[in-house]
């Protein structure tokens, strides 16, 4: 059951944003206008300490929300950078730490429905402080939050970001060592 797009209307455009008005045909012939969010990919990061009992998360507050809550560190893929490019930057321009190499996890749509919002996600770990975050308005801390407190920060509301939620569900996979694929 494919939709036809027969055509596109811009209504708003941005830097980071841009809103839609496609005119879109579903089975059985009914067309109409639908809404359609686009944005710039992002990405986000698993950084785990040495010991992988930890993960490097942002306290944060979101305005449109007006809630705190601890986030993984991540960000906008700029014009012309590759993902894993974008995500060791965001990482150590959020948190001040500079993450070793950078291993692809996955990726998802947020809201698939109205949206191509689409984040990768990406595992590290071998971590170096390097200094404060480069803007502090970021976070108002960062930490080290131990893998065993993190159902406990859901349940109590602490982690209610989707791309957070959906990073910390990798976390177990994420820490078993990696087998190789087989050649297809």
């Amino acid at each position: 059951m494919k939709w036809t797009v027969h055509g596109r209307k811009s209504i708003y455009t941005s830097p980071w944003v841009e809103l839609w008005l496609d005119e879109v045909e579903i089975p059985g012939g009914a067309r109409f206008e639908h809404h359609v969010v686009r944005m710039r990919p992002t990405v986000t990061a698993l950084v785990f300490d040495d010991a992988a009992e930890h993960v490097l998360l942002l306290w944060r507050h979101r305005f449109i929300t007006d809630a705190w809550g601890w986030e993984v560190p991540g960000g906008w893929v700029d014009d012309a950078e590759a993902p894993s490019e974008a995500v060791s930057r965001e990482v150590e321009e959020e948190t001040g730490w500079r993450a070793g190499p950078m291993r692809e996890l996955g990726c998802w749509f947020n809201m698939p429905g109205i949206s191509d919002a689409r984040c990768t996600l990406y595992r590290a770990e071998d971590a170096t402080f390097i200094g404060r975050p480069k803007d502090d308005a970021e976070a108002a801390r960062v930490g080290w939050v131990s893998l065993r407190d993190i159902p406990r920060l859901i349940a109590d509301r602490q982690i209610t970001d989707a791309d957070t939620l959906i990073a910390l569900s990798f976390a177990p996979t994420a820490l078993a060592p990696q087998t190789p694929r087989p050649a297809r």
